[in-house]
């Protein structure tokens, strides 16, 4: 198995059993990182992980003065690793190309080590309630992107359109929950950050045709990051499958035809969720080193 397969085998397998693996990260609002560099992990590996919280490499965690149980499995960072492109006739003054190629290695969640206590949990200052503060993200984003219009309407529908720029929902009473609502908005607010004048992510993803494979990947980046900014925003939603087995169908296919399906969009959300928290266009893809 090369690593696509191993990373595509591992969401095709959480997808079976009933899990959305791109909600189960930020359930609670905590999300794994590395214990020696405190970094957080891609939403990738987020999504491939077992648990939240500190994660290491197994000489990382002796550093520490721990020690990894016997028996105890390892699981999978992946990350990028950047490698010349060899060309013969390429000449000694020109700047050699270079190209990313994903790696992989193994770390044990902390679960998995005697020796070493969790680093405290440290209280967030002045955080905002979760409903207020998924509105400073959709005000700010709305306000930095003049050219987007945002209708909020009595409607049965939820669509971007590109070549109007404007998101459209449903009014928040229509929603059984406030967290549908949210999910929804930034689900839009997602496909919206792929238009040519932002990321130009949709110039075929966004009016392909239902069902096919652009249409699923450019759905499953909105989900992805969707599901990103509303653990960001401290909104719980359910990790598990409801009123969506359409989708997953879908996904299922394109995932178990494409190994490389599900690196890509989650590369993509990550960019996108980048892109509405700080209007940059560029974002780390995965990892780009190995910690």
């Amino acid at each position: 198995m090369n690593v696509y397969e191993i990373v595509t085998d591992k969401i095709i397998k959480l997808l079976e059993a009933g899990v959305i693996p791109w909600k189960k990260p930020w359930s609670g609002g905590e999300s794994a990182f590395n214990r020696i560099s405190k970094k957080p992990y891609s939403v990738l590996n987020c999504m491939l992980f077992s648990h939240s919280g500190e994660y290491a490499t197994y000489k990382q965690w002796q550093s520490l003065g721990g020690q990894v149980r016997k028996g105890e499995e390892s699981e999978v960072v992946v990350y990028w690793n950047w490698v010349p492109v060899k060309n013969a006739e390429q000449k000694e003054d020109e700047e050699v190309l270079m190209k990313p190629v994903l790696r992989y290695y193994n770390v044990f969640h902390i679960s998995q080590v005697d020796g070493v206590e969790p680093l405290p949990v440290e209280a967030e200052k002045n955080k905002l309630e979760p409903i207020d503060e998924a509105e400073r993200i959709k005000d700010t984003y709305l306000s930095r992107e003049s050219a987007l219009r945002l209708v909020i309407e009595h409607s049965d529908k939820a669509y971007y359109s590109p070549s109007r720029d404007c998101i459209v929902v449903p009014k928040l009473d229509q929603f059984m929950d406030p967290a549908e609502y949210y999910s929804t908005m930034f689900h839009e607010m997602i496909h919206s950050t792929g238009h040519k004048m932002r990321l130009n992510r949709l110039e075929s993803g966004a009016e392909a045709a239902f069902g096919g494979t652009e249409y699923s990947k450019e759905e499953l980046v909105a989900e992805i990051g969707s599901a990103m900014i509303l653990g960001k925003a401290g909104i719980e939603t359910s990790s598990t499958i409801k009123n969506s087995a359409g989708y997953v169908q879908s996904w299922l296919r394109v995932l178990r035809n494409d190994s490389r399906f599900i690196v890509s969009a989650a590369s993509k959300a990550e960019k996108a969720v980048e892109y509405i928290y700080t209007g940059k266009r560029e974002a780390k893809e995965v990892e780009n080193r190995k910690e």
